[in-house]
């Protein structure tokens, strides 16, 4: 089930990016092209983690949101190529992506964590 969950999520925030794209990120050099590749590479992983669960996939899926995720700092920081934003536009957008891809990455990570909590109950208690 969590898988599913995972590659809706991912592709939700593909869509997204793949939207932005279109309506106007395009025209943005190196920002553009990387919410293509973001696009494409979301895509394509959400529907190989529908077709079967392998760590491979589950580290592009944890490696495509921490990039997002990435990105999205680094634009409200520093900028990306001279290219800065700030807050959360282009509303809703923005906001909806960066809950999706936390999503992801919580979802990933929740069974790793899981079993290092049963391998040493000590930790579970606190």
């Amino acid at each position: 089930m969590t898988r599913y969950v995972t590659a809706v999520l991912l592709g939700a925030a593909g869509f997204i990016h793949a939207d932005l794209y279109l309506h106007g990120y395009r025209a943005i050099p190196l920002v553009g092209p990387a919410f293509l590749l973001q696009a494409s590479g979301s895509f394509a992983i959400a529907a190989l983690l529908l077709a079967g669960d392998v760590l491979i996939l589950r580290l592009a899926a944890a490696g495509l949101a921490a990039g997002a995720l990435g990105g999205f700092v680094l634009s409200r920081t520093i900028g990306i190529g001279g290219f800065v934003e700030r807050g959360f536009d282009p509303a809703p957008q923005a906001l909806i992506s960066v809950l999706l891809e936390v999503g992801v990455l919580v979802l990933l990570a929740t069974p790793v964590l899981s079993r290092r909590l049963r391998a040493r109950p000590e930790l579970a208690g606190r």
